[in-house]
């Protein structure tokens, strides 16, 4: 397990010490301020949420899946319709899979990570996150003649502590901008 310095760690205590709660900043959700006991949490819950992204870009499917809990309470509302919904982690990573075959390529990034405890077990990460599709049939004129489609917007992750770490157990995207193809976005690849 990495370390962390010290003086990364008094920037961490530092950045949580200004006596505001974070629902008073008008951005992220009410939670204990950051300390050195929970620092390594912190960490480890970005760390969690990076990794979703990476093994994602990657297509490393069981990568991804290793940091759901069994079932997750999943909200794409603001992007796709539809309702908010608890399915089994497995089903959204058959969604995602199937989305992302080998012709469209994907890249996430996500930063501005805060997070907000629940007693020492439970967690919500808010951060915010863009990604960027690219998938070459979305060139042709027949398909809107773009081979790309990107998005920007807020993720909230919820996080428990298991026997394994840290696990995802809610995730919702709210989306505030996009632009490009949505032919990009919505079509599953034949392959």
């Amino acid at each position: 397990m990495k370390t962390l310095s010290s003086a990364l760690i008094a920037g961490f205590i530092l950045a949580g010490s200004t006596g505001l709660s974070q629902s008073e900043t008008g951005t992220f959700p009410a939670g204990d301020s950051v300390t050195t006991a929970n620092v390594a949490d912190i960490q480890d819950m970005i760390r969690v949420a990076d990794g979703i992204d990476a093994a994602v870009d990657a297509k490393d499917w069981a990568a991804a899946r290793a940091y759901f809990t069994d079932e997750i309470r999943v909200d794409f509302t603001s992007l796709v319709g539809g309702e908010p919904a608890t399915i089994p982690a497995d089903a959204l990573i058959t969604a995602w899979s199937g989305n992302l075959k080998p012709s469209k390529t994907s890249f996430h990034l996500r930063g501005n990570h805060r997070v907000a405890f629940e007693g020492t077990d439970r967690a919500l990460m808010t951060s915010h996150g863009y990604a960027w599709n690219r998938m070459e049939a979305g060139g042709l004129p027949e398909n809107g003649g773009n081979p790309l489609w990107e998005v920007w917007g807020t993720y909230e992750h919820g996080f428990v502590r298991t026997a394994d770490g840290w696990r995802v157990d809610a995730m919702t995207f709210t989306a505030t901008a996009q632009r490009g193809n949505e032919f990009v976005r919505d079509t599953v690849p034949a392959e």
